[in-house]
């Protein structure tokens, strides 16, 4: 087990806050998959808990670094 292993929020895989993306991307499956999980198990009647428990990860969770600029990013340099 990889304990470097961090939980963050997602900035690329997100559509609210990035906590199925970062959830999803934490246990190595789709972000669609822990979203329909999430619809999934709401509409079995746990939609308090499961609102409760986004809100607080939301909140508690950090957001993933920026990523800094990669050398393709980066803006060509000027030859006069």
């Amino acid at each position: 087990m990889d304990l470097s292993k961090r939980l963050y929020r997602s900035r690329s895989d997100r559509v609210f806050a990035g906590v199925c993306g970062g959830l999803g991307e934490y246990f190595g499956l789709d972000a669609t998959l822990i979203r329909l999980g999430f619809v999934f198990a709401s509409l079995l009647g746990w939609f308090g808990p499961l609102l409760a428990a986004y809100i607080v990860m939301m909140i508690v969770v950090p957001e993933t670094a920026p990523a800094s600029k990669s050398v393709v990013d980066a803006e060509p340099d000027t030859i006069i």
